[in-house]
């Protein structure tokens, strides 16, 4: 990096110089190698003070440059030297300390390749990912990445998406199934349709948001920027009347400048302006690695103030993926299999996500084609079989129904079965799966309903546990919003030990609750329908793996694997960075008001001056590096211990 190379130079000339001066080498060798370390270390800063006084601006680094030159002037070339080495060699520790910053966060995000194999009529070509459209088609072999979102055509294949979700284990992939970009394709050969354009593909919404988390400051940074560039008009018109008021009273001149010196170098607030970014930073880079994108240092600093949490249902504290756990057989005829056969047939037409389901729970029995699939909206699906029509969908009750195979909650009609065809048997079982937070199917034939489907969206792992270590950690239980039935609402909420469950909640009523809400609020969630949520709350964190370009835009960060098991050891690190950002600002500021003391009610030597300025500036550097290596957050394929949670917590506060 320059800023190092230039430093480097700048130590070098420095160690060659005082040996030389000290043992009488000629006074030109001697003079030009200070010349090398002034230049080498002083010249960018100067040409940075230069151009901000362009911009009405006063640079600290100008100051610090401006006191080396004048300690030279006065024949002080050894601590001036030494003045320019030390702030050098900090600015290329910020350097390197942001670069690393960058460097693992662009790493999580380097997942999509640069090429993919469309496939056209008159055969497959090569074109460079960012180019294919929605509905084309791309060949992905064995062993390479997925070039966009979209959805498996043909084929069948294990594919890693560890590089996106975190998850160490392959998921199977077949026709039907969306895959992601930057995944890894395993053993088979696939045919995908592309679903979204590769700009608003999921990684690439990430990468628009978190590429710019090391170059945007803190709330809490630019107000000490603000400060610091008063502060530094003061320094100047104190060093001017230390210098001008002894001189107008008759003192000499040479100890004179060598105190206001002195007095520039030790007031000068470099060590306050670097006390919070490079921890703040450190927990970006922290999170990163374990996940966690976020978009700048402004959400560390909010996350840090989080007393009230709120989180979506479907997609992020349940899988997302509704599986038929139950299947009821209404008709004695009939088998378990038998159902599922019949459903699976009328259901092949269907893209819906409970319809996936059913076709999911019936891989591997022999599911005859159907004829005549048609698709009622509030209903369900219904088909032709053998000349019998099958149907499947909402339970057969005259009531507010939520949760049904293809409708939001919606008023339905009677069923259409007839009574005493198994009529009171369905309610029965329709009562007990929805008693139990389960979605309830029923799959007629020719109007007899013969069996029902029980379909849930189970939990995410240690789920449960994650609610019960937030709960601790923050002193109250998060609440839980969701657009589904009351119903099932209360038994996700039950298992997770959640009293606050709101359901029937339509997008701008998530997003009310955040604003409604008198604390500091984070808002976890995963759809579109989530937007809202995610912009209004203070801190908005999208679940990757289910995110939309749009959620992923209206949020303030990415949580790419255990969306809800990251949620403390991300709030114990934002709050650990901010206490390291108090206690950079509190030793700063005493080591500024204990030289300035010295320096006007004694005499402050200039290289003692110049040590202990420049020196707390590198510690407060080095003490906000300390949180890279943050041993409070499990490293990636490492099971969280949720039986301290206790001792995390404490920690935390």
């Amino acid at each position: 990096m320059p800023e190092v190379r230039w430093a480097l130079l700048s130590l070098a000339a420095f160690a060659l110089a005082v040996p030389a001066d000290l043992l009488g080498a000629p006074a030109a060798l001697v003079a030009l190698l200070y010349a090398a370390c002034y230049l080498a270390g002083g010249w960018e800063p100067a040409v940075e003070g230069v151009r901000a006084l362009g911009e009405r601006r006063l640079d600290v680094d100008l100051l610090m440059v401006v006191a080396a030159l004048a300690a030279a002037a006065i024949g002080q070339h050894l601590d001036g030297g030494l003045l320019i080495v030390i702030f050098a060699g900090s600015g290329a520790l910020e350097a390197v300390m942001t670069a690393r910053t960058r460097r693992s966060i662009e790493a999580l995000l380097d997942l999509a390749p640069e090429t993919a194999t469309l496939l056209t009529p008159d055969g497959e070509c090569t074109v460079r990912a960012a180019e294919l459209s929605v509905g084309d088609e791309v060949l992905v072999r064995p062993g390479e990445q997925i070039p966009a979102d979209g959805r498996v055509l043909d084929g069948a294949s294990d594919v890693d998406t560890a590089g996106l979700t975190g998850e160490p284990l392959p998921v199977a992939r077949r026709r039907g199934d969306d895959v992601h970009a930057g995944t890894v394709n395993g053993t088979g050969t696939l045919r995908v349709r592309v679903g979204r354009d590769p700009a608003e593909s999921v990684v690439a919404g990430i990468a628009t948001q978190v590429r710019h988390a090391t170059e945007t400051k803190s709330g809490r940074q630019l107000w000490i920027e603000r400060i610091e560039q008063r502060y530094s008009v003061v320094v100047v018109a104190a060093t001017v009347a230390l210098l001008a008021g002894p001189l107008l009273l008759g003192a000499e001149f040479e100890p004179t400048l060598l105190r206001a010196m002195t007095f520039m170098i030790v007031a000068s607030p470099c060590a306050i302006v670097l006390a919070t970014m490079p921890p703040l930073l450190a927990a970006i880079a922290v999170a990163g690695r374990r996940g966690v994108l976020l978009k700048d240092a402004g959400v560390v600093e909010t996350l840090a103030e989080v007393d009230a949490v709120v989180l979506d249902k479907t997609g992020t504290v349940t899988r997302g993926r509704p599986e038929v756990v139950a299947v009821d057989v209404l008709d004695p005829s009939r088998t378990r299999d038998d159902v599922l056969v019949l459903a699976a047939a009328a259901e092949a037409g269907s893209e819906h996500v409970l319809g996936r389901a059913v076709r999911d729970a019936a891989a591997g029995l022999p599911v005859p084609a159907v004829t005549g699939f048609a698709a009622e909206p509030g209903e369900g699906v219904r088909a032709e079989l053998d000349g019998a029509t099958i149907r499947v969908g909402r339970p057969p009750r005259p009531a507010v129904a939520v949760g049904w195979l293809h409708s939001d909650p919606v008023a339905v009609k009677p069923p259409h079965c007839d009574a005493g065809t198994g009529g009171d048997a369905v309610g029965e079982a329709v009562a007990r799966h929805e008693g139990a937070g389960r979605t309830a199917v029923v799959v007629s034939v020719d109007g007899r309903p013969v069996g029902v489907l029980a379909l849930s969206d189970e939990l995410r792992p240690g789920a449960a546990a994650a609610v019960a270590e937030l709960t601790a950690l923050l002193g109250t239980a998060p609440a839980l919003l969701t657009g589904d039935a009351p119903r099932p609402a209360a038994a996700v909420a039950g298992a997770l030990g959640i009293d606050d469950v709101r359901p029937g909640l339509l997008p701008a009523d998530k997003a009310a609750v955040a604003t409604a809400h008198p604390g500091t609020v984070l808002a976890v969630g995963d759809g579109i329908n989530d937007a809202p949520l995610l912009a209004t709350a203070a801190v908005g964190l999208a679940v990757g793996e289910g995110a939309g370009a749009l959620s992923v835009q209206a949020s303030d960060g990415v949580l790419l694997r255990d969306p809800l098991g990251s949620l403390v050891p991300l709030i114990t690190l934002t709050r650990r960075a901010r206490r390291v950002a108090r206690a950079n600002l509190a030793f700063a500021a005493a080591v500024i008001a204990g030289l300035v003391t010295w320096d006007l009610v004694g005499t402050l030597p200039l290289a003692v001056g110049v040590a202990g300025h420049e020196l707390s500036t590198v510690l407060v550097c080095l003490n906000g590096l300390r949180l890279l290596v943050w041993p409070g957050w499990p490293a990636p394929g490492v099971e969280p211990s949720h039986t301290h949670a206790p001792a995390a917590v404490h920690a935390a506060r």
